[in-house]
């Protein structure tokens, strides 16, 4: 399974929000499936001739074009698995008309009323200082935002309901100026609804990038769609720079100063972890640990049987993104076999729900993406604790006995 949206970082993030049963990525898989449409294929125009591209430092899965008046949006990687690019024409205000032919989507600025559909969209707004144009999302209480969730309180965002097809009426009546969807690319029919009912749904393909600033750089997708780009920008270099700075704290450490780590828990009887190719992986190895699964490959989660995890972590020395539990107690209520592992022995469990909002939403599966920084100096303060003495660990906390 590959599920979008932040994600613990050794369970590809959002799974564990799956295997728990959280309901809106759930609704998120049902409602917002693949989106493309009939025009897709050879014959798509809304080319790029007469535009000139602005380049992106990590993000893969989009590009941004500048015209004279407009931008252009593409995105060709919004869901594993090979797809025609969407491409999405965003017109300056005041800027002069162009063909809006073989465009997915046509936004026209300025923008007023936006609706978005993963707790990973809302940092953008955030950043950005529009979280006042959100007017729509599913499931409120999964938003931890404190900007947000004053919004929310004074009644300016209406929840999406529970319901895929209540979601998609929902999102027509509001009469958003565009919707931003995460999909899995498995059900193709709700963006043709909203296309015909003259709303502009754009695909938001973050969860797609394998490389922690990747994801974060679609804040620059975000800030197109604004006519905030510069803004953006400036936002992302920040992040990045912070990033690096902390990446370059463990660069001369030896093979042997680096602890070896797992991850995961089980789950009727199948133990998850993210591949070794996976953007948590990178973070890893980044922050100076060896992933005890670095040879699956793949960038999504692998299943395992407990006793190949068993072979393979049993003297780990840290184990990390222990799903939600709250503490070692509840671990061995759960599952007595999570006591055979050393780390558990040794108290190194470590799960990332140290930030939550005040309605029970797990910060870091809405800021992760946007904040990769703070997840590298926090595994840098797990696992090399002497190269950051004076952070405090901001997602991740240490398990407790009970």
């Amino acid at each position: 399974m590959n599920i979008h949206a932040p994600f613990s970082l050794f369970t590809d993030l959002r799974i564990w929000y799956l295997l728990r049963q959280v309901y809106h990525l759930l609704l998120l898989a049902g409602l917002l499936g693949a989106l493309c449409f009939s025009c897709h294929g050879p014959e798509k125009q809304g080319d790029l001739k007469e535009a000139t591209a602005i380049p992106l430092s990590y993000a893969k899965g989009f590009g941004i074009w500048e015209g004279d008046g407009h931008f252009i949006l593409e995105v060709s990687q919004g869901f594993p698995g090979a797809h025609q690019p969407f491409r999405y024409l965003v017109l300056k205000e005041g800027g002069e008309e162009v063909s809006k032919e073989g465009f997915d989507a046509v936004i026209r600025m300025p923008v007023k009323r936006v609706i978005v559909t993963s707790t990973t969209h809302i940092p953008h707004l955030d950043y950005l200082n529009a979280s006042g144009k959100l007017i729509g999302f599913p499931n409120l209480e999964l938003i931890s935002s404190e900007k947000t969730r004053d919004i929310i309180d004074s009644g300016q965002i209406k929840d999406l309901g529970s319901g895929a097809q209540a979601n998609i009426e929902r999102m027509i009546d509001l009469e958003p100026d565009w919707v931003m969807l995460s999909t899995l690319g498995e059900d193709l029919g709700n963006l043709e609804l909203l296309r015909s009912a003259g709303v502009a749904a754009v695909i938001n393909g973050e969860y797609v990038e394998q490389h922690p600033l990747g994801r974060a750089e679609w804040i620059k997708f975000t800030g197109v769609l604004l006519n905030q780009l510069e803004q953006a920008t400036a936002i992302f270099e920040e992040i990045a720079s912070a990033y690096q700075a902390a990446a370059k704290l463990t660069e001369n450490l030896t093979s042997e100063q680096k602890p070896t780590v797992m991850a995961g828990v089980m789950y009727k009887d199948i133990w998850y972890v993210p591949g070794g190719d996976s953007w948590g992986t990178r973070l890893l190895e980044t922050a100076g640990g060896r992933y005890i699964f670095e040879n699956q490959t793949g960038t999504g989660s692998v299943q395992l049987g407990f006793e190949s995890v068993l072979d393979q972590a049993y003297q780990a020395d840290f184990w990390i993104g222990a799903s939600d539990f709250t503490s070692l107690q509840s671990m061995k209520t759960a599952d007595r076999r999570y006591t055979a592992f050393k780390s558990f022995q040794t108290a190194q469990v470590y799960t990332y729900t140290l930030n939550k909002g005040s309605t029970g939403g797990i910060t870091y599966f809405e800021l992760g993406y946007m904040r990769p920084d703070l997840i590298l100096k926090d595994l840098i303060k797990i696992l090399h604790p002497a190269l950051l003495p004076d952070y405090s660990l901001y997602f991740y906390t240490r398990l407790d006995e009970k």
